[in-house]
């Protein structure tokens, strides 16, 4: 039973240092530009924005708040 133990808290010991040894990561400077680029943005595929628009208006049964004013009521 204590060998059992052992061998199971090893094996936790050793994937929990993996896990935490992966996540550690720098980014240097001359990197930042990839990650600016204008393929890692969200918003660049405008048919992908709209319909994600689409299906949170679905959702929620609400829309704007996007940068447009204006309220559900017609009063402004």
């Amino acid at each position: 039973m204590k060998r059992i133990f052992q061998n199971v808290f090893a094996g936790t010991t050793l994937v929990a240092l993996m896990a935490f040894g992966v996540g550690c990561a720098t980014v240097e400077p001359y990197q930042k530009g990839n990650l600016s680029d204008y393929t890692m943005r969200s918003d660049r595929d405008e048919l992908a924005s709209v319909m994600n628009s689409h299906i949170q208006f679905s959702r929620e049964a609400s829309t704007g708040g996007e940068g447009v004013g204006g309220g559900g009521c017609g009063c402004n």
